[in-house]
């Protein structure tokens, strides 16, 4: 569920929160270590294979053939490895594939031929796709919140699309640099050996710590017994109904499908459209360095624009803008204009990317998370290798398109509209996706909270209310809200201390001899009532601001319903409310229907109005957030308010 509320919280905290959990960390530097190595094996063994071989013709051949073996096991099992990362205990399923990885990188230089190489490549790719869903579906459950985890696969995907490739790199010109640096005997293929042995101890450090230093890997969020009986064939074709049947990730296929065809396409492209720009190498080098620059920028702002909209929504809407991207790249005149343009189709790539991962990670039942991420990994492989074998071909059949315009003969190269073409596909795709996804079109709280009707009142008051989970840290941090805008000058009323209604509600009951949940429903809602009616409206008509201090015993946990609560307050709705957000004290990943799932429920479904704050942390810091969760309501109604940080140095909100 995406927290499309959450206000503007720091990067470095969401970090600190993330890195904070030991069995997540642990998982992080694995998932590094492993992305060293798995791009340090890319280029080992395509150098070790160019090596084998002589002559240009062959070596070409010998490198395609690295590629194409390592995407080929993907296209082949994707849907078999989900279903083995839902099936078998996660923690001993990637301990295993990363010995396996370390034996099989040993037996190269051992074995010293071509065709092993690539029979060593192809089962290696094998065992990283059933190493990787395994470890994505795990994630999920190591973790305190459902909001951190799109700040866990940030820290993911910036370690393995950016830091280990630097990294790899690298460790990779050392390795080639240091046997004539130290004056060691050694051939270009004994370097490329070394580098392999290298790598298999990394993957072998890697299988000893998931199995002996990350036990959390192993624990579910359903009942994985129920699976150890089915097949794997079985666990397939639910997977794929799985997928087929549920809007969302229907829509995340079309998106992902579109948006990684239009991707391939530009990648297939991108050495004769350098070309077009009267470039050589060089632009074509800058082409590539603009995508991936692009791709990191959208990883790294998609949680702040997630504040704004929720992912379901997000999602979509950056494969829309990756679309109409590439319209004007497919018609720049000069290389610096592609070189914007391309950097904003991978700017939305990355958004798009970070937030479908989000959505996988977040609202997909852990029982068939495995075979989602399988799937999705799978299907990103299948388009990009059918468009770069398809597009190339396009580019051949479709003809230059020459014409005369201002005195001048203007010659249209045939990669611009195969790339106009391209990003009108992934503007269609992600439209129809965020069709899909859209969640205020779904039932449920959703369905209720966006139909709900609000009764307007008059009067020029603005009116804020604090939620959370314990009455304690509710109203303690109501009474800092009103405390930090009463230093503003405006007149603040605290209304519905938790206190005095606990105190009314026990006396009504003691004295009508009330025990029931639904007797004290009402109750509830008749104490509620009473102060809207008797403090809230009245301040509200005088122009004053009204912090309405609430909590699940008075809104849900009593067994209110939701149309009860609206006839006692008359459909009165603050114009924010703030849910506090608390790590659960239970063991991470368990499910239940409480504060929490109502919390996320309500957040998604109307962000307008509803933020969600981490309520991790001291009092003072939770406080700060609380007021950057408000400050936009406050600048829309002019309120003056002090600074955030507590200063007595008033400024407009604004």
């Amino acid at each position: 569920m995406g927290d499309a509320g959450t206000p503007p919280v720091s990067t470095a905290h969401r970090v600190r929160s993330v890195l904070a959990i030991q069995p997540f960390r642990r998982l992080w530097a694995v998932n590094a270590l492993s992305s060293v190595g798995d791009w340090l094996s890319l280029l080992a063994l395509s150098a070790l294979a160019t090596n084998m071989t002589s002559g240009y013709q062959a070596q070409s051949f010998a490198l395609g053939g690295v590629v194409v073996t390592k995407l080929l096991p993907a296209l082949l099992f994707a849907p078999v490895a989900g279903a083995l990362a839902d099936k078998f205990d996660r923690r001993a399923l990637m301990a295993i594939c990363d010995v396996l990885r370390c034996l099989l990188l040993v037996s190269v230089p051992l074995v010293g031929s071509l065709w092993w190489l690539f029979v060593a490549t192809f089962l290696i790719e094998l065992v990283t796709l059933f190493w990787a869903p395994a470890k994505d579906a795990a994630v999920p459950n190591l973790l305190r919140r459902p909001d951190q985890v799109e700040t866990a696969n940030q820290l993911n995907m910036v370690m393995t699309y950016g830091v280990s490739v630097v990294a790899a790199s690298g460790l990779f010109t050392a390795l080639t640099v240091i046997g004539p640096t130290l004056a060691l005997q050694l051939s270009p293929t004994g370097t490329m050996a070394v580098a392999l042995l290298l790598n298999a101890v990394l993957y072998l450090g890697n299988a000893i710590t998931v199995a002996i230093r990350i036990p959390e890997i192993s624990g579910r969020a359903h009942d994985a017994g129920k699976l150890a009986g089915e097949s794997l064939f079985a666990l397939v074709r639910d997977g794929l109904t799985f997928v087929g049947r549920t809007p969302l990730v229907r829509g995340l296929v079309i998106g992902i499908g579109g948006a990684f065809a239009a991707g391939g396409a530009v990648i297939a492209c991108a050495k004769l459209y350098a070309l077009s720009l009267s470039g050589g190498d060089g632009s074509y080098g800058l082409l590539f360095v603009s995508v991936f620059s692009g791709l990191g920028v959208g990883m790294v702002f998609a949680p702040k624009l997630a504040a704004r909209m929720p992912h379901n929504r997000l999602f979509g809407a950056a494969i829309i803008a990756a679309g109409f991207a590439m319209v004007p790249a497919a018609l720049a005149p000069h290389l610096w204009v592609a070189l914007v343009t391309v950097a904003l189709v991978g700017t939305s790539a990355g958004i798009a990317f970070l937030t479908g991962m989000t959505i996988i990670g977040a609202q997909v039942e852990d029982a068939v998370r495995g075979r989602t991420v399988a799937f999705m990994q799978s299907l990103v492989r299948l388009v990009l290798m059918g468009a770069m074998a398809v597009v190339p071909l396009l580019v051949a059949v479709v003809p230059p398109i020459t014409f005369e315009a201002l005195g001048r003969v203007v010659r249209v190269d045939p990669t611009r509209p195969v790339l106009f073409a391209a990003g009108l596909v992934a503007a269609v795709a992600g439209w129809i996706a965020y069709r899909q996804m859209d969640d205020r079109r779904s039932g449920g709280v959703r369905a209720l909270l966006s139909a709900l009707v609000r009764t307007p009142r008059t009067g020029s008051g603005l009116l804020l209310s604090v939620e959370g989970d314990t009455v304690a840290e509710t109203a303690a941090q109501a009474r800092l809200l009103v405390d930090w805008l009463r230093e503003g000058g405006r007149e603040v009323l605290l209304a519905g201390d938790p206190a005095l209604e606990g105190e009314r509600l026990r006396d009504l009951a003691e004295h009508g001899g009330l025990t029931g949940h639904r007797a004290h429903a009402l109750l509830a809602a008749a104490v509620r009532a009473d102060v809207v009616e008797r403090q809230v409206l009245p301040a509200l008509e005088a122009g004053s601001v009204v912090v309405l201090v609430c909590e699940p015993t008075v809104s849900f946990a009593a067994g209110a319903p939701e149309g009860l609560v609206d006839w006692a307050t008359g459909r009165l709705r603050p114009e924010v409310t703030v849910l506090l957000d608390r790590a659960p004290a239970g063991p991470a990943g368990r499910i239940e229907h409480t504060w929490r799932h109502v919390l996320t429920e309500l957040a998604a479904a109307d962000p307008e109005r509803y933020v969600v704050v981490d309520a991790d942390g001291d009092g003072e810091e939770v406080a700060l957030r609380v007021r950057e969760a408000v400050l936009p309501a406050l600048s829309a109604r002019r309120v003056t308010v002090p600074p955030t940080d507590g200063s007595l140095a008033s400024s407009e909100a604004g």
